[in-house]
């Protein structure tokens, strides 16, 4: 078994564990407003920094040919499309209960969320952690092509999953909670949720293995990265950031979370270079 492939084994062990308490944690009761706020506006920053300074130059790294980089952004603009599509028909992202609560409306009972309205949520959440497991699987596969092994390979993309996960998970069961399911119910989901980014960034590790030419260094490994940075981008430019644009409140502490999430991704991708290089 590869190095590389132990490392995406333990980035799934932990998210999975981060994923699965965050789930847990939802029933002890909901975080406050402006610790959210910080957390989203932080999150935001960084997934930015990733999909810009790791995913997208690396994609088009791997995309061989005079036209690599029109396919990089090509891809790209694919993941955002598929973004802007799952986000408008599941309406999911509502990283805080009553928010969600609100998007119901009408169709909310005295129980809380209905149960359509949490499947179509739930949904929503779960295509998108398809997304991130292929960029995760991608990212650690990719490093291979360079031909020397990497310390940590895919850890930005894994550190971005890691801080936004648990947040899916947590939104996830209080709106569980919320639409009356029971306990049974909600763990049986929280397990399935958190298992999910792991199980397909493993499967797309080994699948595009197969389908390379090369180790790690098939058009079908950097297309997946460039999508993956095109769904990024989208959730935190057009999901996360939106959720805190409108606060008047605390406007230097939320810009200073974002800021620093920009300044962790860079560092991060000095990280990568040094253990390259």
């Amino acid at each position: 078994m590869s190095r590389n492939l132990l490392t995406l084994i333990g980035y799934s062990l932990v998210i999975f564990v981060a994923t699965f308490l965050a789930g847990k944690a939802s029933a002890l009761g909901k975080m406050s407003h402006t610790r959210t706020q910080l957390v989203l506006s932080l999150v935001a920053g960084f997934i930015i920094g990733i999909a810009f300074y790791h995913l997208l130059p690396h994609a088009a790294e791997n995309l061989t040919g005079e036209e690599g980089l029109h396919q990089a952004v090509f891809f790209a603009v694919l993941g955002i499309v598929a973004m802007v599509v799952l986000l408008r028909v599941f309406h999911f992202h509502h990283h805080e209960l009553s928010s969600a609560q609100r998007i119901s409306g009408s169709e909310r009972g005295q129980a809380g969320l209905k149960r359509q309205s949490f499947f179509s949520i739930a949904a929503g959440l779960s295509l998108h952690t398809v997304t991130e497991g292929i960029a995760l699987g991608a990212a650690v596969l990719a490093s291979m092509s360079h031909g020397q092994p990497t310390l940590l390979p895919g850890l930005g993309v894994f550190l971005v999953i890691l801080a936004h996960k648990p947040l899916d998970a947590y939104a996830l069961l209080s709106m569980m909670q919320a639409a009356g399911f029971n306990k049974a119910q909600r763990a049986l989901a929280n397990v399935c949720f958190a298992l999910l980014c792991g199980v397909v960034a493993l499967g797309c590790y080994l699948l595009a293995g197969q389908l390379s030419d090369a180790p790690g260094g098939g058009s079908v490994t950097a297309s997946a990265m460039a999508f993956g940075a095109g769904a990024f981008l989208c959730v935190a430019l057009s999901d996360l950031l939106p959720e805190i644009h409108f606060h008047t409140h605390d406007r230097f502490k939320l810009l200073a979370a974002f800021l620093v999430g920009l300044g962790l991704s860079y560092g991060i991708y000095f990280i990568e270079e040094a253990t390259l290089h």
